[in-house]
């Protein structure tokens, strides 16, 4: 996977990324998912994205360049994974919210815990980031060049499997069809509309 293949709007960029593998050599070892689940997020026409109000110092790395991983603290509890994509100096990234496991189960379950099944270790991205090693030490890591986290062309995922649908808990543009996921696949993380959830004029 090169630059190219991630410079285009965030909407565009997240289905194809699905298939698509992250790993993380550490001093602990080995771990590598392949990406189920990813959402799509871009800069000030997004009113769910970081970005929406401008550059900030937490989301700088989202103005690219493209190829970089923009990492945030949810709810003060959990890392979550971005990919960053689009043309330099406009907001766009890919977060990922779900994986399969393909390589280093043994590592991924001690830090995620022992009696956690395997679709459930990288299900949700807090849980990806979990699994995979990642912490606020990542956040802007070049994907393309590493050498600790790279991001690599995975199996060909075909088309009919592909499904598309609102973006999971998030209480503004909800609605937007910016999610995209493995139809069937068990590491798929749930649906969830947020409570404070309104209509938005686009979907």
């Amino acid at each position: 996977m090169n630059v190219e293949d991630l410079a285009h709007a965030a909407e565009e960029v997240a289905p194809t990324l699905l298939g698509a593998v992250l790993t993380h050599e550490s001093p602990e070892g080995t771990v590598s998912i392949t990406i189920t689940e990813t959402e799509a997020y871009s800069g000030s026409a997004d009113p769910a994205s970081h970005a929406y109000r401008g550059r900030t110092p937490r989301n700088a790395v989202m103005f690219g360049p493209a190829g970089h991983m923009y990492v945030y603290r949810s709810h003060g509890l959990h890392w979550c994974a971005n990919i960053v994509t689009g043309t330099d100096g406009i907001a766009s990234a890919v977060l990922i919210r779900a994986g399969r496991v393909i390589e280093g189960e043994d590592l991924a379950r001690e830090r995620r815990g022992s009696t956690v099944e395997g679709p459930r270790l990288a299900r949700g991205p807090g849980n990806f980031c979990q699994a995979l090693g990642i912490t606020a030490e990542h956040n802007g890591a070049d994907l393309l060049t590493g050498p600790t986290v790279t991001l690599s062309e995975g199996e060909p995922v075909p088309a009919e499997l592909v499904r598309v649908g609102p973006r999971v808990g998030v209480s503004k543009a909800h609605d937007w069809q910016h999610r995209f996921y493995l139809a069937g696949d068990p590491t798929v993380s749930a649906y969830r509309l947020s409570p404070r959830a309104k209509p938005s004029a686009r979907a």
